[in-house]
């Protein structure tokens, strides 16, 4: 299936031919159809919205990126209202997972990562509420940036409230990352990303994965020369679980109007009829948890520079378990609770032996600091291509 719902091209230049060749050459990116595009409607990938009107304005992400001279080809294809983590979608088609195309392309912004993965762009942008950019990005192989909650403007991206979604960038090498970065962050620092940062420190958080995944990641950080550091973050597994109550929350609101329309997913609408139960007590606990496992993941950088753990704890399972109902909640153990804390996240390709597929490596850095974490993830990315 296609990762695209719409193919367009769109750059800020006008369309005399005079500049055909300069626009072929600007590099070419595509965006989660749950972002504005003026002329186009955000229908995020459901019939339920499939009659939305054309968006009237860009959103800003997207308006920077065409004054930034990038070209814009198409809105991507994504799991349905950004409410998913396996990227299927019976109503748009489930984009293909370029490393195997049996397998989950992983959620929510399935179409970018796989629009990326499959050389059909240079860069997308997706979002990222509970993992929807690194999910993806690890399940099909290539670099996914959540970066800090609040860095990057989401004016003109649904939903509109949100304490946990980030817009962020997928790409096939570091550098494209930090030049989309610099395109939709003002504030976003080139020299700092590009930095040498070959004395940093990495903590390594104990987690549960798989053994495989856990020995590439070991194999990757070894290879690297980085002082290591291990370390513990115990309210991992009920961040974990705050953010899906929040998530849960956020999302009825958002969309919960949608249940009765007829027009959802089967699964979309049993996981917002879920949601609707959500209560305040579970908020209230939930943002008990979130400052807790905030100040803990905090603490922990101030004896590190960034950590580094699975994205995933396993490899994404096959389409045909999907769809006959293996939970794939796990997925987004490891990267959920960075959403609740609101830390800059990235996820980086690693060799597993013994697979062709690439596992994800994930590294987090200090809020503010994505900089950082971009530095650290370029040198790791030049030693393991050495």
């Amino acid at each position: 299936m296609s990762a695209f719902l719409q193919e367009f091209d769109l750059s800020a230049s006008t369309a005399d031919s005079a500049n055909d060749a300069n626009r072929a050459d600007r590099p070419t990116i595509a965006i989660k159809d749950s972002i504005d595009i003026a002329g186009y409607p955000t229908t995020a990938a459901s019939r339920a919205l499939a009659d939305a009107p054309p968006a009237s304005r860009h959103a800003q992400v997207v308006q920077q990126l065409l004054d930034a001279g990038w070209r814009i080809t198409g809105k991507t294809n994504m799991h349905e209202l950004a409410f998913g983590m396996t990227g299927i979608n019976d109503f748009c088609g489930t984009p293909q997972n370029p490393q195997d195309v049996s397998r989950i392309p992983g959620g929510s912004s399935s179409g970018s990562a796989s629009a990326v993965g499959q050389k059909l762009v240079d860069a997308a942008l997706g979002t990222d509420t509970g993992g929807s950019v690194r999910g993806p990005a690890a399940c099909c192989g290539i670099i996914g940036l959540k970066p800090t909650f609040g860095r990057v403007s989401r004016e003109g991206v649904a939903p509109r409230e949100t304490t946990l979604d980030c817009v962020g960038p997928f790409g096939r090498h570091m550098k494209t990352i930090v030049d989309v970065m610099l395109a939709i962050d003002p504030s976003f620092d080139a020299s700092r990303a590009r930095r040498d940062v070959s004395k940093a420190r990495i903590g390594i958080p104990r987690v549960e994965a798989d053994s495989e995944i856990v020995r590439a990641i070991a194999t990757a950080i070894s290879r690297t020369g980085f002082a290591t550091h291990d370390l513990r973050l115990t309210s991992m597994n009920d961040a974990f679980a705050a953010g899906l109550s929040v998530i849960n929350a956020e999302t009825w609101r958002a969309f919960g109007h949608l249940v009765d329309s007829g027009k959802l997913g089967a699964d979309i609408k049993a996981r917002l009829r879920a949601a609707s139960k959500t209560t305040a007590a579970d908020l209230d606990a939930a943002e008990h948890v979130r400052r807790e496992f905030t100040a803990e993941v905090d603490a922990a950088l101030n004896e590190v520079d960034v950590l580094v753990l699975p994205t995933m704890p396993a490899l994404p399972i096959t389409l045909d378990a999907a769809r006959a109902g293996a939970s794939v909640i796990a997925m987004s153990s490891l990267i959920r609770p960075f959403n609740l804390s609101g830390h800059p996240a990235l996820t980086l390709p690693v060799a597993v032996e013994g697979s062709p597929l690439k596992a994800g490596l994930q590294i987090v850095g200090c809020k503010g600091d994505d900089e950082t974490v971009c530095a650290v993830a370029a040198r790791i990315e030049a030693i393991l291509a050495g």
